[in-house]
């Protein structure tokens, strides 16, 4: 079986989990239809507090559910949708993608990849010690982030567990995701 996704969360406040949902509808410029993040500008607290006018680059944010599974190897306990992500998916390298990388999602949502995940405190007080497993140093000591990836709506509509992924990556030459 090809990239999926496995599951889809929503909430419509700011808390660090969204329960998981049947079905979530995205819609084109603005994100995930009823979720706290959705807009046209920067909707996360601590950016809105910096310069509220700002794009909002990190409408739908995706986890893949391969890293819930390393995590829950090292004792975390990690469902879909506790993490803050919209959408979880299966098969699909995510941190491996390129900015601008486009994702079809189901029958007809489409979304481009922004970058990046930051994450925050919030994260460690989630779960202890869970921030510094989703942070690594590659060989030349870079920071590596693992907590997933975001990205905004180009086309919407319904995505729900199990629908297929198809991806289209840029035209080359590729931009390595960096934080957004």
């Amino acid at each position: 079986m090809g990239p999926r996704v496995t599951a889809v969360a929503l909430d419509a406040g700011h808390a660090f989990s969204k329960p998981r949902q049947d079905s979530i509808r995205l819609v084109a410029g603005l994100g995930v239809e009823g979720d706290a993040h959705c807009g046209v500008t920067v909707k996360h607290r601590s950016r809105v507090a910096v310069d509220p006018t700002q794009p909002n680059l990190r409408q739908v944010h995706l986890i893949h559910e391969e890293l819930l599974d390393e995590l829950n190897t090292s004792g975390f306990e990690l469902a879909p949708g506790q993490m803050g992500e919209n959408v979880t998916t299966r098969g699909i390298d995510l941190l491996g993608l390129p900015v601008g990388a486009r994702l079809k999602l189901g029958g007809d949502a489409e979304i481009e990849i922004t970058g990046l995940r930051n994450p925050c405190g919030q994260i460690e007080a989630f779960r202890p010690g869970l921030l510094k497993a989703v942070l690594g140093r590659g060989a030349d000591g870079s920071l590596i982030r693992k907590a997933g990836i975001m990205g905004v709506v180009l086309t919407g509509g319904e995505i729900r567990p199990g629908d297929a992924i198809t991806i289209a990556l840029p035209p080359e030459p590729h931009r390595q995701l960096d934080r957004v």
